[in-house]
């Protein structure tokens, strides 16, 4: 059924939406196929596997340096000729990494990766704003964001799969087929949309930015490096607190600034961008931590771990329903509050799972994970972005996403940091023991956001 402020996609329109869709789908697919593979690739490069988190850190954080920037070059060279950019980086890319014969190399390539990945969905989600009309903009987002939860869903498994039939290469060169199909379609389907009055870029905004994700991100991932000393690691974290502190200085007297000061007026906004942050560290470390445990410390193949994470992405879907109605009725403080605990808990719960534990059991316990882990992150972006003004809505929008990468990035840090510690204080003898304790951590510090949601308004509506 149709209505006037809602209608069915036109047939003119379908090639952009797939074109949308094969971006949004590669970078979707690359955020989750790595971590299965992660201990294959440690054994085939020669490295610890528990030293691999800076394979996902580099990605992540390089998609979070580089989502400032995508509005910008989209204004300022046109839609179509940004996003053919961004896909064909994506592309070679990932071939460099499906080529990368050690550890840096790997790196590198993964960092080039994130740079197009970071332009690839808010560019294509822009063009579809630019140039479907508004009545049928839902059934065009309906549909692209299908290729965004097929991409988790396939992606431990796919990665797994791909490891034991073939090589941990295959992981990115899986890629290649649909960039180059992309890269083909994209001139046919997506004009080249533009804005006739660019403003200036914030060049140092940017780069004030850049300092302060990359010193904290960093700072945090090399204190598990043995190669690295403590001093250093505090030195990067304090650059990055500094480079932050500067940039919030910035955004209050610069009129240019990426992220105005003024978007923190709104309270709702502040405390929704706080919560995002830090709730984030232990969720979005569990699809990096998990795999690593299944495999590294219970024998676990990775076929078989990535069959096991697909109830944490069925329980992600199966919460979507739930969400609205739960905050209608208890109101967002009390899900937010309660949602949080019941998060920490699961989390440390995963440290009671051994290698003997049931099949049907874990499974259970990932689905319940996901289910959980998604109400709180729904719950927390309808909350975040409820507030803001129209002419605010876009720039806050872009803010959100830079600190959900951001907290992605340290929170997978996070976790490398302390299953190194803890595997260096209990040696490897008895790495399910470092995994508990890791997984304790970040159950404990997922409970600190309560004190950030706590200062939710009980009047609070949705």
């Amino acid at each position: 059924m149709t209505t006037a402020s809602h209608q069915a996609l036109q047939p003119q329109y379908r090639l952009l939406v797939f074109l949308v869709s094969i971006g949004f789908f590669m970078q979707a697919l690359d955020t989750t196929i790595v971590n299965t593979a992660l201990a294959a690739m440690a054994k085939d490069l020669h490295e610890d596997p528990l030293h691999m988190h800076g394979i996902v850190v580099a990605y992540v954080l390089s998609v979070a340096v580089c989502i400032p920037l995508s509005g910008w070059l989209a204004d300022r060279f046109g839609v179509r000729n940004t996003y053919f950019a961004a896909i064909i980086i994506f592309t070679l890319a990932s071939l460099g990494c499906g080529l990368s014969e050690n550890f840096n190399q790997l790196l590198i390539f993964r960092v080039i990766q994130g740079i197009g990945g970071a332009l690839l969905l808010p560019i294509g989600r822009l063009a579809m704003l630019k140039i479907i009309p508004r009545t049928q903009f839902l059934s065009a987002m309906s549909l692209m964001s299908l290729a965004g939860l097929l991409g988790p869903l396939m992606g431990p498994t796919l990665g797994g799969w791909l490891v034991e039939v073939a090589t941990w290469h295959w992981i990115f060169l899986i890629n290649l087929p649909m960039g180059i199909l992309g890269i083909l379609v994209t001139f046919k389907a997506m004009p080249n949309s533009k804005e006739k009055y660019v403003k200036p870029f914030d060049f140092l905004g940017f780069i004030l930015l850049t300092i302060a994700m990359v010193g904290l991100s960093l700072g945090i991932e090399q204190a598990s490096n043995q190669n690295s000393t403590l001093w250093m690691s505090l030195a990067l974290v304090l650059i990055g607190l500094i480079a932050s502190a500067y940039y919030a200085y910035h955004a209050h007297t610069h009129h240019n600034a990426l992220f105005r000061s003024d978007l923190f007026k709104n309270k709702i906004y502040a405390i929704g961008i706080a919560g995002n942050f830090f709730a984030r560290f232990a969720g979005n470390a569990m699809p990096f931590l998990m795999p690593l445990l299944l495999q590294v410390a219970f024998g676990f193949a990775p076929f078989m771990t990535g069959l096991l994470m697909i109830p944490t992405v069925l329980g992600s879907l199966a919460s979507k329903p739930f969400v609205r109605p739960l905050i209608q009725y208890f109101g967002y403080r009390n899900v937010l509050i309660s949602n949080t605990i019941l998060i920490g808990l699961c989390i440390a719960s995963f440290a009671l799972s051994t290698a003997e534990t049931p099949v049907w059991l874990r499974a259970i316990h990932f689905f319940i994970f996901g289910l959980i882990n998604s109400l709180q992150f729904v719950a927390m972006n309808t909350l975040t972005l409820k507030d803001l003004s129209q002419q605010d809505a876009s720039s806050g929008n872009s803010f959100l996403s830079l600190i959900m990468m951001l907290s992605m990035s340290i929170g997978v840090a996070l976790a490398g940091t302390l299953i190194n510690a803890f595997t260096q204080y209990y040696g490897n003898t008895d790495l399910t023991l470092a995994f508990h304790h890791t997984l304790i951590c970040l159950g404990l510090i997922n409970l600190i956001t309560l004190l950030i949601f706590w200062q939710i308004p009980k009047s609070t509506s949705i």
